[in-house]
């Protein structure tokens, strides 16, 4: 394969490399490296050879650059911070060395050939490799972001994939020129170059993803009128809408991209075989925890029924302790009834009887998760938050540019919360983001539907029942208190069949902030 330095070839027109005191076949360089084969010279006109190190007999590829010295420094300081991060999905870097005449960085050799080269030869990939591509991508740049540090020179040229079809990214930048924002609109491009054979880099092009490099460049992203750049899906047929929707999110700057572990999460979710999501009820593993946080039990596949199974050990330690108080009591006190005594029978109606009417409290949901049968997961992370008690804080759809019906792409989508047990409801209480969205609330009679696609449809079509209509008090608040006081709930599905406008008037988006339930 072509090995790269910056992960582009040098231009046609491109100024002679420097070969004074160049080195040649059979010279053993630190009385380590051979050098076997000159493979090329990158566009910053530096020698790339393949080598094998003489001690640990294995190939390596060695990059040389002249001079070295102070003229070498970025060079040796971006192979000395690579060195420090080990991850399957990058090159690795073995040795970095300044002789003051010349500099070389060593690393691993990879047989394959770059997204660029595989594009140009095979034509743009299917959705489910471009999917595996830049989860391997953007759990690359997780481990590089982990650190603190920056990528920089993220494009089809340094990503590579070896024979063996491991994706691994190559040559780090360390000038301060870039950010990690721009490494995740990366991803977007190398996501749109895998799926159109198109870069999207346009007038103000990502850090080492500009056009111009000779036999490396890459044709340029195909744009209407106004110069915006057509979604993959409208360059070929086939690309899905969660995949087509993420790519273009990734390169709207307007857009904030999501953290490059959180990014990761998602294309990790995206890249499962469909005939695989089906043997975990629960869904693959949701990864929303912050960084160097444990995730949260409920996260985990099979947590709802760890949640429930301890709530269950609670009541029942309960149950022990009222009777262990009750026998205790004694004297005149023995022939009544206990403080409390569970029951699995409604709750009496204030006045019906010498019963007391039950306190209405808030009651605690097990489990959240989202809705979105037509969508592919794409947005089914942070359900967690509209349960945190913190309003400044919940889950959000992404941003639509079509119309409030989800860009006409779905037909709605959901919180679906699990209480746990039956209870008596009072009301549900939804903080939204913002106001003029659409929602009703469902109920169902079942919680176990698989966390994938066809589960969410089977769900969405079981909740047939609407409590309603919702009570709005002309702000973000909706207030649900439609429910039968002689019937018990555990399953509520809050449904969202339209989007409220954004300020500027053409993209639509909600937020639930936080959702309470109220009952006994």
């Amino acid at each position: 394969m072509t090995q790269v330095g910056e992960g582009q070839e040098a231009e046609e027109t491109s100024p002679a490399v420097v070969t004074f005191g160049a080195p040649t076949v059979g010279e053993l360089l630190a009385e380590r490296y051979e050098l076997v084969e000159h493979i090329n010279n990158d566009s910053a006109g530096r020698l790339v050879w393949r080598g094998v190190d003489v001690v640990l007999r294995r190939p390596v590829a060695v990059v040389l650059r002249y001079p070295g010295g102070d003229s070498a420094t970025e060079m040796l300081q971006a192979a000395v911070a690579a060195s420090r991060v080990i991850h399957p999905n990058l090159v690795g870097v073995y040795d970095a060395i300044d002789e003051d005449d010349r500099a070389y960085v060593v690393r691993e050799w990879v047989d394959g050939q770059s997204l660029r080269e595989m594009v140009a030869a095979d034509g743009p990939l299917d959705p489910a490799r471009a999917t595996a591509i830049g989860n391997a991508v953007a759990s690359a740049l997780a481990a590089v972001h982990a650190t603190g540090m920056v990528h920089g020179n993220l494009h089809p040229g340094t990503v590579m994939i070896s024979d063996d079809g491991r994706v691994v990214l190559a040559d780090a930048r360390t000038d301060g020129a870039d950010s990690q924002q721009n490494d995740l609109r990366a991803v977007g491009g190398v996501l749109y170059f895998a799926l159109t054979g198109h870069w999207p880099h346009g007038e103000a092009p990502l850090h080492g993803a500009t056009a111009g490099h000779g036999r490396g460049e890459q044709p340029d992203a195909v744009r209407d009128a106004t110069g915006a750049i057509a979604a993959p899906r409208q360059v070929r047929a086939g690309v899905p809408a969660y995949l087509d929707d993420l790519t273009m999110d990734l390169l709207d700057r307007e857009i904030d991209p999501p953290a490059s572990d959180v990014l990761a999460a998602e294309l990790s979710r995206l890249d499962i075989p469909a005939d695989e999501q089906f043997l975990e009820q629960a869904g693959p593993l949701r990864f929303t925890a912050e960084p160097g946080e444990e995730p949260s039990p409920l996260a985990a596949a099979g947590g709802r029924k760890v949640a429930i199974g301890i709530a269950g050990m609670l009541a029942v330690a309960l149950v022990g302790l009222l009777i262990g108080i009750n026998a205790l009591g004694g004297g005149d006190d023995g022939d009544k009834e206990p403080v409390a005594q569970p029951s699995n029978s409604a709750p009496a109606s204030a006045g019906g009887g010498d019963e007391p009417a039950a306190q209405v409290r808030k009651l605690t949901i097990q489990d959240v998760r989202i809705i979105d049968p037509d969508g592919d997961r794409a947005e089914v992370r942070n359900a967690e938050k509209v349960i945190d008690g913190d309003d400044d804080e919940g889950w959000e759809t992404n941003t639509y540019r079509t119309n409030a019906k989800f860009g006409g792409l779905k037909k709605g989508m959901g919180v679906w919360i699990d209480l746990g047990a039956p209870h008596s409801v009072k009301q549900l209480e939804a903080t939204l983001s913002a106001t003029g969205a659409t929602v009703e609330l469902r109920t169902g009679a079942r919680g176990d539907f698989p966390s994938t696609s066809a589960g969410d449809k089977q769900l969405v079509n079981a909740y047939s029942t609407v409590v309603g209509p919702a009570n709005e008090n002309g702000g973000t608040k909706m207030i649900f208190d439609a429910f039968q006081p002689d019937q018990k709930y555990q399953y509520l599905l809050f449904w969202i069949t339209k989007l409220p406008v954004k300020d500027n008037g053409s993209t639509w988006k909600l937020g639930v902030q936080e959702i309470t339930v109220q009952g006994s």
